[in-house]
């Protein structure tokens, strides 16, 4: 199949100006955040909040070990997309690159707020799990870059 120039051109993505991402961020509740630890990489859907510069998450532990916690622990720097998806041409997504740390206890009213503000929640929970822990954490923005389709022009 052979496709031209135009079509090739309507299909790739224009990058995305910092309101253009501010807004966006605002406006989605989940995404994807990447975690490692090493070489080995850990990546899981989350419910976020957005305060306009940092990007909060709520990272339940059921039962006793949590692997999630154990690379959120480790990693040195973190990666968050969120994305949507209506066609070829209408489409956006945003990738946030940054260190990643615990919210202190005495800050998790803040970040609570900030959280119900615009995340947006999953009922993902195992049943008959107990939830033993729910620490907060931060992921600071030391690089943040954005693309859209086409259409969204």
């Amino acid at each position: 199949m052979d496709v031209s120039e135009e079509a090739k051109r309507n299909l790739r993505g224009v990058p995305m100006n910092e309101s253009e991402r501010d807004a966006f961020l605002r406006e989605q509740g989940q995404g994807v955040l990447s975690l490692a630890s090493d070489n080995d990489a850990y990546a899981l859907p989350v419910s976020f909040g957005y305060d306009g510069g940092d990007l909060y998450f709520i990272l339940l532990r059921f039962g006793e070990d949590s692997t999630k916690l154990d690379y959120a622990a480790s990693t040195e720097t973190a990666t968050f997309s969120t994305f949507e998806y209506d066609d070829e041409h209408h489409w956006r997504s945003v990738n946030v690159r940054g260190s990643i740390e615990r919210v202190p206890d005495d800050e998790t009213d803040d970040v609570d707020d900030i959280m119900f503000d615009n995340a947006e929640f999953a009922s993902l929970y195992p049943h008959g799990e107990p939830i033993t822990d729910h620490p907060r954490y931060r992921l600071i923005p030391e690089e943040t870059t954005g693309q859209k389709g086409q259409g969204h022009e």
